[in-house]
C-alpha cells in the first residue's frame, strides 16, 4: 500500500469513527427532544424546521440532512413511542392469562397505559399534523387500527360463555376504542388529576364490567 493510499484509509476509519457516530446519534437526540418539545407547545402548524434547529443548537441544513422535512421529524418521533414500553413482558403476560379474559384485558391496558404515559404529546400532534398534510393523515388511524387488530385476535379468542349478553366483538372493539383514547387518558390525568396507575385500574375494571359476563373470574373451562 503506497502513502496515499495509506492516508486514505486513516481518514476513511477517523471519518467513521465511533466518536464521529456517537455525535451524530447525539445530534439526531437533540433534535428530535426539540422538535417534540416545540410541537407540544406551539402545534403543528405553528413549528418551523428553523424554530427546531434553533432550539436544537444546529443549522437548518442539518436538520434537513437528519430528518428529511418536518414531516420525517413527525414520523422519528412516532416511532420513538414504543421504545420505553416492554412488549416482550407485555406479551409474556397475555400469553400467561390465556383463558382468563380479565387478566387479558388487563394486560392490554397496561400496553395502552404506558402508550399514553410517554407519548401523549406526541400522539396528539400527529393527529393535528394530519388534518394539513396529507403524508401524516393515515399515521394516527394506522395506529388506532393496530390496536384494534390486537384487541381483536385476544378478544376473539375468549369462550362464548365469557361474554356479557348481548355483547359481540365488535361491540367489545368499539367500546374498546371509545374508552382506551388519548383524549380520555389526557382528561382524566391532566385535567382531573388522576395518576397513570388510576388510569389504568379504572380502564380494565370498566372494560371487564362493560364486557364479560363475571368480571371476578372468567376463564376457559
Amino acid at each position: 500500500m503506497n502513502v496515499e493510499r495509506l492516508n486514505e484509509s486513516v481518514n476513511a476509519r477517523s471519518y467513521d469513527s465511533p466518536t464521529r457516530r456517537a455525535q451524530a446519534e447525539k445530534t439526531r437526540r437533540q433534535i428530535a427532544h426539540a422538535a417534540r418539545t416545540l410541537f407540544v407547545e406551539r402545534g403543528w402548524s405553528g413549528t418551523r424546521v428553523r424554530d427546531v434547529a434553533a432550539a436544537a443548537g444546529v443549522s437548518e441544513p442539518t436538520v434537513y440532512a437528519v430528518y428529511g422535512n418536518k414531516a420525517g421529524l413527525a414520523m422519528a418521533l412516532l416511532d420513538s413511542l414504543t421504545a420505553p414500553i416492554d412488549f416482550p413482558r407485555h406479551m409474556s403476560e397475555l400469553t400467561a392469562a390465556e383463558g382468563d379474559p380479565r387478566r387479558q384485558i388487563a394486560a392490554l391496558v397496561a400496553i395502552d397505559r404506558q402508550l399514553f404515559e410517554h407519548g401523549a404529546d406526541v400522539i396528539t400532534v400527529i393527529r393535528e399534523a394530519g388534518r394539513s398534510n396529507p403524508d401524516l393523515a393515515p399515521v394516527y388511524v394506522a395506529g388506532r387500527r393496530q390496536g384494534d387488530e390486537a384487541r381483536r385476535r385476544v378478544y376473539g379468542s375468549w369462550p362464548a360463555q365469557a361474554w356479557r349478553d348481548g355483547v359481540t366483538l365488535d361491540d367489545a372493539l368499539d367500546t374498546a376504542a371509545a374508552l382506551l383514547s388519548v383524549d380520555v387518558y389526557l382528561e382524566l390525568t391532566q385535567a382531573r388529576g388522576w395518576s397513570p396507575d388510576r388510569v389504568e385500574a379504572w380502564w380494565t375494571e370498566t372494560l371487564a364490567r362493560l364486557l364479560l359476563r363475571d368480571t371476578s373470574s372468567v376463564a376457559a373451562p
